[in-house]
C-alpha cells in the first residue's frame, strides 16, 4: 500500500487532535489546524517545501492569533470570588457583632459561618454582602 504526503499529514494531524484530547492543551489544535493545511496543499499537488511552509503559517499563525486573544482577555477571576463558581458570592448576610480581630460568625443557610471582614475601614455590625470564600469562611464586605 503505498500512502500519499497528504496521507501522512492527515494521519500527523490526527495524532496532534489526540494529544490535545488527553493534555487538554488548545495549542496542539491550533498546530493540528496547521497540518491538516499541509494535508490540503498535498492534495492541491503543491511540493513538499509549499506543504512545510502551509503548516508552519497556518498552524503557526493560529498559535500566535489565539495567544495574543488570551492576552487581551482580563485575567480569570479566582474561584473563591467567582459567582459562576460558588453562587454565594453577592447575597447578603447580617453580623450583630463583631470581634476585635475582624471577624464573627453569621447564621447563614442552616448553619453557623465564620466570617471575616474584607472592606476598608473598621467592620460594623449590619447588612454585609460575601465578597469570596476562603475555605469555609466567608469574606463579608459592606
Amino acid at each position: 500500500m503505498d500512502w500519499s504526503a497528504a496521507t501522512w499529514w492527515w494521519i500527523a494531524s490526527g495524532a496532534l487532535i489526540a494529544a490535545e484530547l488527553t493534555t487538554g492543551t488548545f495549542y496542539l489544535l491550533m498546530l493540528a489546524l496547521g497540518l491538516g493545511a499541509a494535508a490540503l496543499a498535498a492534495h492541491a499537488g503543491l511540493g513538499f517545501s509549499a506543504q512545510l511552509l502551509a503548516a508552519a503559517l497556518v498552524g503557526g499563525g493560529a498559535v500566535i492569533a489565539w495567544h495574543l486573544r488570551r492576552l487581551r482577555q482580563p485575567p480569570a477571576t479566582p474561584a473563591g470570588a467567582n459567582r459562576d463558581v460558588n453562587l454565594d458570592i453577592g447575597e447578603r448576610v447580617h453580623v450583630s457583632e463583631w470581634q476585635t480581630d475582624g471577624s464573627a460568625t453569621v447564621h447563614y443557610r442552616g448553619a453557623q459561618w465564620s466570617v471575616r471582614y474584607a472592606g476598608d475601614g473598621a467592620p460594623a455590625p449590619g447588612e454585609h454582602v460575601i465578597h469570596a470564600i476562603d475555605g469555609s469562611r466567608l469574606l463579608l464586605v459592606r
